[in-house]
């Protein structure tokens, strides 16, 4: 295995408090300091190995590419943070979408941070990563929270801590769990929010599929989802589905297509009973002054 190489460049305070009682900026620690006395090492990559229970399972693949050539024109500005193995190897804490973008920029060696932690650390630090950095949808969110739980024995308080969320936060959190396949899905890809989703938690699982394509044809606000859940769980008949044109459809995925070659990146129209939206995405800030610029035009 191929020793790390240092960098003599020792940085600040650890990451230490995290596990105490003071709060943190886990992003901050992460991107700026290490442990006390510790050092910058370059790790080959195939010596790094993804932390299986990651929270964060979906990475898009235009901003990783996007990332990637960030990488090969200014370098990994920020180490990641890894934990020795006892094979030898090294597995991600954090910076798990750094290390995958490096290796498509085609680096051979990324900076570490190399501190040991126990598989709960890992896990908790993951997690809070993640959510600091706002990279994790609400299922994700759901499911890290209940991996805590379940594999540590944490109460929803104790993780709630951890954390730094209030107890209701990861209460109503965890319920998403409890979603069927199908509308989680629909919570992941943001067609419904979880306003929505929650509206339809009390429902058997034929229901909350069948009310939750309704919502997205409809293009329904959070009120009118609950309405149309409180309808259904006291057996009243759901009001017939509004009958779509395949002409219509087709117009707006035309409109599509033609505005997503005119930005470069992925638009989506959504059209409701009463009214639409149109969604741009854009993957930093420099794209979002070009997308920006377009529209001034």
């Amino acid at each position: 295995m191929a020793a790390a190489k240092h960098k003599n460049e020792p940085l600040g305070k650890g990451l230490g408090a995290l596990f105490g009682s003071g709060d943190v900026d886990i992003i901050s620690e992460i991107n700026s300091t290490a442990p006390q006395g510790a050092a910058v090492s370059e790790i080959p990559l195939i010596d790094i190995e993804p932390n299986r229970n990651q929270p964060r399972k979906d990475f898009d693949a235009d901003k990783l590419e996007a990332l990637a050539e960030s990488i090969k024109e200014h370098g990994v500005v920020s180490p990641i943070l890894v934990t020795p193995n006892k094979n030898g190897t090294y597995k991600i804490v954090a910076g798990e979408r750094r290390w995958r973008a490096s290796k498509l920029a085609g680096l051979h060696e990324i900076p570490c941070i190399v501190k040991e932690f126990d598989d709960r650390e890992v896990s908790e630090l993951a997690l809070v990563e993640n959510l600091q950095r706002d990279d994790l949808n609400p299922i994700e969110e759901a499911e890290g929270y209940k991996h805590l739980i379940d594999a540590f024995a944490l109460t929803q308080d104790e993780v709630a801590k951890k954390v730094g969320k209030s107890r209701s936060a990861v209460a109503n959190s965890l319920r998403l769990n409890n979603l069927c396949p199908e509308v989680k899905d629909m919570l992941k890809e943001d067609k419904l929010t979880q306003g929505h989703a929650r509206a339809l938690l009390t429902l058997p699982t034929e229901t909350q599929l069948m009310l939750a394509e309704k919502i997205v044809q409809d293009g329904l606000n959070v009120r009118q989802a609950e309405a149309l859940a409180q309808n259904a769980a006291s057996g009243k008949p759901a009001p017939a589905k509004r009958a779509v044109n395949p002409m219509t459809q087709k117009y707006y995925k035309d409109l599509e297509n033609n505005l997503s070659s005119l930005f470069g990146t992925k638009v989506k129209i959504s059209e409701g009973a009463k009214k639409g939206k149109i969604e741009i995405e854009y993957y930093s800030k420099d794209d979002l002054e070009r997308i920006l610029f377009e529209l001034r035009k």
